[in-house]
């Protein structure tokens, strides 16, 4: 390193502080020597480019008894040492990655230690500590038998983009170039009780040719996950590999994160960290997919879905008062004996206590004292229905019903309406960006339209009151 000081200090001649870059990375060369440093063009998100160290090699890593070098590339952002560097596994042909709380599809790699970087506190060197530390509870790679590295190799060219600095996604080429024509494949993301339930539901109502669950827990096949294996549910595959979604029209996430978060922020947030690890690369490779969210919370992640996705709002939806709403219609019909009512009867809003009763269209009469005594009359039956509604659970299997049946409409593009978790922004006065189950039509594309609801003031207000408290909730997420 000392040999190459000077011409790094005249690569380095744009950098903020350049001194101090240097040092950490002569301590960096000192304590790992296998890795190169390079200059190379970045390409960020937004279009504009920049001239960036980065530097490449292996770090040790210990795991299960056995050694392994783990390859990886950190970019070093010009405001080193103020600013995290930007890190990537760099995997060869033989390798695949093992998705997970701290690397997505494309290798990026994401760290609590980046996160919550602090100069001088934070270095580079801490930094690839704490990178083997947490590679050594979960090793982020693994090695591929040929025919699963010839899939691999498309991934990896787009990875290779991605560390390059593309990030274009228009730039990205489709995996599988042959006609699908009408086969409807749909994938189920996890492979938990409700993941099982999903693809029992929709193998039941028989909607899809070909379901594809993608098991990303680690180690053998065990449990429900093994059970479909040994009785061979027809047309249902079991992968752990994201290539086997190629060319679904429905992506089904039902995968929730398991970790020993101690706040409710805490949960959610490794929900998003195992997202991150997910959304790209089933919209990688299903890119014309409609996205449908049941991990909890579902509001919330649906939007981190779309957001990570760069789908179109329409093409991602969550399960939302689907269920609820079927429940509340028929409890309305055969129960309290309101038939008419539950015509256009929904359920919307916020999952959970706070979701409300509400109706596409006026039932009443015209006038007006007769109107508001039929309005009275209307909220009691309704009241009494939600009751009955607040004791039925929603166990997996219910919800995998659900599941069947929203996917059913948008594979046959039956037009028929659904309350489901949508981009509610601009309804109700509500201006942020947040999902809430509201009446929509689906069809192949997604959602086609949102139903118009009746104008009431108490509905509203509690629309609008759920957006606030989830729009502050996603404000603390790191994305």
């Amino acid at each position: 390193m000392a040999l190459a000081e000077e011409a790094l200090r005249r690569q380095l001649g744009k950098y903020k502080f350049r001194d101090l870059t240097i040092e950490e990375l002569k301590d960096v060369s000192k304590t790992y020597p296998n890795f190169t440093f390079s200059m190379n063009t970045y390409t960020f998100k937004d279009g504009s480019q920049k001239d960036l160290l980065n530097f490449s090699g292996t770090v040790p890593v210990k795991y299960a008894g056995s050694s392994y070098n783990i390859p990886v590339r950190l970019w070093i952002l010009d405001s080193h040492p103020f600013a995290p560097p930007l890190c990537f596994l760099k995997p060869t042909a033989s390798m695949g990655i093992a998705v997970g709380k701290h690397v997505d599809a494309r290798g990026r790699i994401y760290l609590p230690y980046l996160q919550n970087w602090s100069h001088p506190k934070s270095t580079l060197t801490g930094l690839i500590k704490e990178m083997i530390a947490k590679f050594e509870e979960e090793l982020p790679l693994y090695s591929l038998s040929s025919s699963d590295a010839a899939r691999q190799s498309e991934l990896l060219s787009y990875i290779a983009k991605i560390t390059e600095g593309e990030t274009d996604m228009k730039s990205r080429s489709k995996i599988g170039s042959r006609n699908e024509g009408c086969f409807n494949k749909i994938t189920v993301v996890g492979a938990g009780d409700l993941g099982i339930a999903c693809v029992l539901a929709v193998a039941a109502k028989d909607v899809a040719d070909k379901v594809v669950l993608l098991d990303l827990s680690e180690g053998a096949a065990k449990g429900g996950t093994m059970d479909l294996e040994i009785f061979a549910v027809p047309n249902v595959e079991i992968s752990k590999d994201f290539s086997a979604s190629a060319d679904s029209k429905v992506v089904v996430l039902t995968v929730n994160s398991l970790g020993n978060a101690q706040t409710y922020l805490d949960v959610i947030q490794s929900n998003v960290d195992l997202f991150r690890g997910i959304i790209p690369a089933v919209s990688h490779y299903s890119q014309s997919a409609v996205l449908l969210v049941a991990s909890h919370p579902v509001e919330v992640m649906t939007f981190v879905s779309w957001k990570l996705s760069s789908f179109p709002k329409s093409r991602v939806i969550g399960v939302g008062a689907n269920l609820d709403s079927e429940r509340f219609r028929y409890i309305l019909t055969n129960l309290l004996k309101a038939e008419v009512l539950a015509k256009d009867a929904w359920v919307i809003g916020e999952q959970g206590e706070d979701k409300v009763p509400s109706w596409s269209s006026c039932n009443v009469a015209a006038n007006q004292t007769e109107a508001m005594a039929a309005r009275n009359s209307r909220e009691k039956v309704a009241n009494r229905a939600m009751e009955v509604l607040k004791g039925k659970g929603q166990r997996s299997w219910s919800v995998g019903l659900s599941v069947a049946d929203l996917v059913d409409s948008i594979l046959k593009d039956k037009r028929k309406v659904h309350s489901v978790s949508t981009l509610a922004k601009g309804c109700c006065n509500i201006n942020s960006e947040v999902f809430l189950s509201l009446p929509c039509i689906l069809g192949t594309s997604g959602v086609i339209e949102m139903v118009r609801l009746e104008e009431d003031p108490l509905v509203q207000e509690k629309l609008q009151s759920s957006a606030g408290s989830i729009h502050d909730l996603q404000q603390q997420l790191k994305l």
